[in-house]
């Protein structure tokens, strides 16, 4: 199961197949894009969801979108995660992933979504707003700040 498509965006499972893709995201951090696209795999067999490929209805790489399961302060929280092609951005698809991608969490019973966004990352706040996360704190996780916006998805 995934996220119902958009009016602009669908989703799917990320493969081995996608290496390029994802490296073009620059987002892996310590991981590379071969763990990263492992990591999502090993995620949708435990948890039923990860990241999944967002792309248009004709097949153009936006970026990934989805769900994992995050430690903060040893809690586990779920949090719904977003990067888009910097050649994409500025035209809205990061909320719209993000949005189905909440609709998703809801149904699956996720009771609390969060995103976890660096402080410098002004447009992922401003993505979280949208889909109607507010700031909940700020914690150390990943060597540095960060933000923890979230909602009750009970409501």
């Amino acid at each position: 199961m995934m996220p119902t498509p958009t009016s602009r965006l669908r989703f799917r499972e990320m493969t081995q197949a996608d290496l390029n893709n994802i490296a073009a995201l620059d987002i892996t951090g310590a991981r590379s894009p071969t763990d990263w696209i492992d990591w999502n795999l090993r995620n949708y067999v435990e948890h039923g969801f990860g990241l999944w490929v967002v792309e248009t209805h004709a097949g153009e790489f936006i970026g990934d979108c989805g769900l994992t399961v995050q430690t903060v302060e040893d809690e586990r929280l779920v949090e719904s995660g977003w990067h888009v092609l910097s050649s994409a951005r500025s035209r809205g698809y990061a909320t719209e992933a993000a949005e189905a991608v909440r609709e998703f969490a809801r149904e699956r019973g996720v009771d609390h979504l969060v995103a976890i966004i660096r402080p410098n990352n002004v447009a992922s706040q401003r993505v979280a707003r949208k889909i109607g996360l507010t700031l909940e704190r700020e914690v150390h996780k990943n060597g540095g700040p960060a933000l923890i916006f979230g909602a009750d998805l009970t409501q």
